[in-house]
């Protein structure tokens, strides 16, 4: 990424930073984008999102209501001059961008559209953060599985080589190498930093995007049945929502101020790198009632055999840390979902657990 100012200063977030804040939030439909813009409005920012329809039913956008607390614009990133239009109107501050397309099973069936959404939908949103003054930070998330995966038993760090098996991982990849050449060459000399974000496999309530773990299983749980468990053997660094976009936040503060773009990742303490099935143990473990689940025996696609990240750089220059140990990440995920299955106001719960996380040490 392109060079601006020094090294970044070894402190946490400034939840001064964001009041009155204007921020665009591409994805706000999606799982993270929903608990961002939630987290973002708690802080006291101005937060307009941009975003495809939720893309599940029930979503946490909707039983959050946060169409009430945001501008929302239902709109593709693929439109770029939508986007254009969009933040020359806003006047944004600060972009966080991730709208995606996040489903490796689905990349296989969509390919193009992985594609046209995770790489064109990524340079669509650096043409309008080029052509609006006012942006000074923009966060591009991308993911863990961004890096060309050896199958190795050491974490990946952020020097790491870049690849990808399947469509999606590779639009990831693509994503990285766009992002990289627009801080160093098109965006260099502009007041606006851009940085890359990786987080591990990402959990908590709210999510409901099918062919993913959690989701899977605590939905065959509430329906009274045993899930069947794809690729049981699998590791992965399991971590709850709010630790990844907590260091977001972090990111975006930093470039706000002229720190240089960088990529950053963004993982699980150890404890937390597991195996799926040892996941589903712990869920179901958590979920109580003698639940259960059974292994999908049909042949399933390619995907990684063992992903972890390194966040060491984060934690050194960033200050950022995990504060949820692995057994706090399933019990607050498990006690959202059992919450919602009790009719629960899920506004004020899913609030009340970033209040929680605020509140740790």
């Amino acid at each position: 990424m392109g060079e601006r100012k020094g090294p970044v200063e070894s402190m946490g977030m400034s939840p001064a930073f964001w009041a009155g804040r204007r921020v665009l939030l591409t994805g706000i439909t999606g799982f993270k984008g929903a608990w961002l813009a939630l987290w973002l409005r708690e802080l006291g920012a101005q937060v307009r999102g941009y975003s495809l329809a939720p893309p599940t039913s029930p979503s946490l956008f909707d039983l959050a209501k946060i169409a009430a607390r945001v501008d929302w614009i239902e709109a593709d990133v693929r439109d770029r001059a939508r986007l254009v239009h969009e933040l020359s109107a806003w006047r944004p501050e600060v972009v966080f961008h991730l709208a995606a397309q996040s489903l490796v099973r689905v990349s296989y069936q969509q390919p193009a559209e992985t594609f046209e959404t995770n790489v064109m939908g990524t340079v669509n949103v650096l043409e309008a953060v080029r052509a609006t003054p006012d942006v000074k930070a923009a966060v591009v998330v991308t993911s863990d599985k961004c890096y060309e995966n050896r199958e190795w038993d050491w974490p990946y760090r952020e020097n790491d080589r870049l690849g990808g098996h399947d469509p999606y991982a590779s639009s990831k990849a693509c994503a990285e190498l766009v992002a990289s050449s627009y801080a160093r060459s098109l965006l260099h000399e502009s007041p606006v930093g851009v940085a890359t974000v990786r987080a591990g496999n990402v959990v908590g309530g709210g999510d409901w995007a099918r062919d993913r773990l959690v989701p899977d299983v605590v939905t065959a749980l509430a329906s009274g049945n045993a899930p069947h468990i794809r690729s049981p053997d699998s590791i992965r660094p399991w971590q709850h929502v709010l630790e990844p976009l907590s260091g977001y936040l972090v990111v975006a503060e930093r470039l706000f101020h002229g720190y240089s773009g960088e990529s950053w990742n963004f993982g699980p303490n150890t404890d937390a790198v597991q195996s799926v099935s040892s996941m589903a143990d712990a869920i179901c473990a958590a979920w109580g009632a003698s639940a259960s689940w059974t292994r999908e025996e049909r042949k399933q696609p390619h995907e990684s055999h063992v992903l972890t990240v390194d966040s060491s750089k984060a934690r050194a220059r960033l200050g950022w840390r995990p504060r949820l140990d692995h057994r706090d990440t399933v019990a607050w995920t498990v006690e959202w979902y059992k919450a919602h299955a009790a009719s629960a106001d899920m506004a004020a719960y899913t609030q009340r657990q970033i209040h929680r996380y605020q509140e740790l040490p």
